[in-house]
């Protein structure tokens, strides 16, 4: 019978190789898959091509424009206006008539004329703000904010993809283990209803006796039929979560270390979960938009400044102009409707919405960290409690086996000796599981399930570089990815 060693994990980065270890098992699913398949794997994997992290970045790509886009109301516009026009004009006038002496008749006659002129006008205007009530520093700021709201945002996805895969990770070599589990059983019991069958045939047991064999053996294979098909469902959500179907499971390693006391992991999780950062970022960002709105009822100074010429040619003559202005304007609203008004005290509200929602955030990390906490001590207390039961039921299902032979016992006190002992090696192996996982999340809670902590072997993400790429780009559609 296989054994489960007695450990204590101090902390996460011991956890895995040790508990793997304890389940005594590999998750070898398909003859094909040759090589093995850590759990550092499956997470470099899913951090180079997980759909979901991927959209993450992108979508923090898009918020770095609201920066440039901001930085732009420093710059002045330019604009080219050109016109080509083409213009006929038919025209009848009375005029007076006179005789051969050139002398006026008292009468007149309708005169028709026609002309035809092409007028053209091109130029060029520049525009540049001076003051806009402190709108352009209030957006850049309220920019640089939410940038940076949403790069914590990114982390928080990139925690739960690195959550979701280990999780299926565990999920798979829990299954195998409990497969490998029932396979065991099921040719015990299969050997225990031979052995039963050929006792009845010499008359040492009853009908009874092989019935009840029969039925722990049929039992058997429908328990490892549904473990089999659990196990199928799992790798689906593994192939779907990392990208690729998994292979054969080695023990996690390089995982990050956990605080050793509860306060610790609980402060940490106030301060350093990634959605407490994106909470107080967006906060911040409110704040600034506050001041955005109020601006508009601020005075407003730029400088116009333009260049046209102007040429028209008709039949018989041609005109010819160049105008060239420089024109400074201050605009000062003094009633806006209390659009203006209202924008700003909804704008206040934000403020007021978001402050609580960085106390929720807070009280959620800080929650999630002590719930993990004591999953995590409660499952190594199973663990210890459910390693001593396996010890103790293998003793006594080899008693229960000697009783038997002498008499003493029956078939069916075996096949309950066997099916105590199966339980609590599956038990175990499922709070092993567990515990992996509840540790896992306690990492995530606190911020530290990334794959920079991770120490992962992958180019890690570099939000900075598409940020300063396209931070002071004046003209272009290009970036740096």
């Amino acid at each position: 019978m296989p054994t489960t060693p007695n450990r204590r994990v101090p902390h996460l980065r011991h956890v895995g190789a040790v508990s793997i270890v304890a389940l005594g098992v590999a998750a070898g699913l398909q003859p094909g898959h040759a090589a093995a398949q850590t759990l550092q794997d499956a997470l470099v994997q899913a951090y180079q091509s997980n759909p979901q992290l991927l959209a993450e970045r992108a979508n923090l790509r898009a918020t770095d424009e609201g920066v440039p886009q901001a930085l732009a109301n420093w710059r002045p516009t330019v604009q080219l206006s050109a016109s080509q026009g083409y213009t006929h004009v038919d025209s009848t006038s009375p005029e007076a008539v006179t005789n051969v002496l050139g002398q006026p008749t008292g009468k007149t006659a309708d005169v028709s004329g026609s002309s035809n002129s092409h007028p053209q006008t091109y130029g060029v205007s520049i525009t540049q703000p001076l003051y806009r009530g402190g709108r352009t520093v209030a957006q850049t700021a309220e920019a640089l904010n939410l940038v940076q709201a949403e790069r914590a945002r990114l982390v928080a996805e990139e925690q739960t993809i690195m959550l979701t895969v280990a999780t299926d990770y565990m999920n798979v070599v829990r299954d195998q283990a409990t497969v490998d589990l029932d396979i065991n059983n099921e040719q015990v019991l299969k050997r225990q209803l031979e052995q039963t069958q050929d006792q009845f045939r010499v008359g040492e047991v009853t009908r009874t006796d092989v019935a009840q064999a029969e039925a722990s053996y049929a039992q058997a294979i429908a328990t490892r039929q549904a473990a089999e098909g659990a196990l199928q469902v799992d790798r689906a959500a593994f192939e779907h979560d990392v990208g690729i179907a998994p292979g054969k499971l080695v023990a996690p390693t390089g995982l990050p270390p956990l605080p050793t006391k509860r306060e610790a992991a609980v402060d940490l999780a106030s301060t350093s979960n990634p959605n407490v950062i994106a909470a107080q970022f967006a906060q911040q960002a409110s704040e600034d938009n506050v001041n955005v709105v109020r601006g508009q009822l601020l005075p407003q100074v730029g400088l116009t400044a333009s260049w046209q010429h102007a040429k028209d040619s008709t039949n018989t003559a041609g005109l010819r102009a160049d105008d060239a202005q420089v024109v400074a304007q201050v605009t000062m609203p003094l009633y806006e409707g209390g659009a203006i008004y209202s924008q700003t005290r909804q704008a206040k509200q934000t403020v007021a919405q978001r402050k609580s929602q960085v106390d929720d955030a807070r009280r959620v990390a800080v929650q999630s960290a002590a719930s993990f906490w004591e999953q995590m001590l409660s499952d190594r207390a199973t663990i210890t409690s459910l390693q001593a039961a396996i010890r103790a039921n293998e003793i006594s299902l080899d008693g229960t086996r000697q009783e038997a032979a002498v008499g003493q016992r029956t078939v069916l006190d075996i096949l309950n000796a066997e099916q105590v002992l199966l339980q609590s090696r599956v038990n175990l192996v499922s709070s092993q599981h567990d515990e992996i996982v509840a540790e896992l999340s306690l990492a995530s809670a606190i911020g530290a399930l990334t794959a920079k902590n991770l120490g992962l072997p992958v180019e890690l993400y570099e939000p900075d570089k598409n940020f300063n790429e396209v931070r002071d780009k004046w003209v272009g559609f290009g970036s740096a990815e």
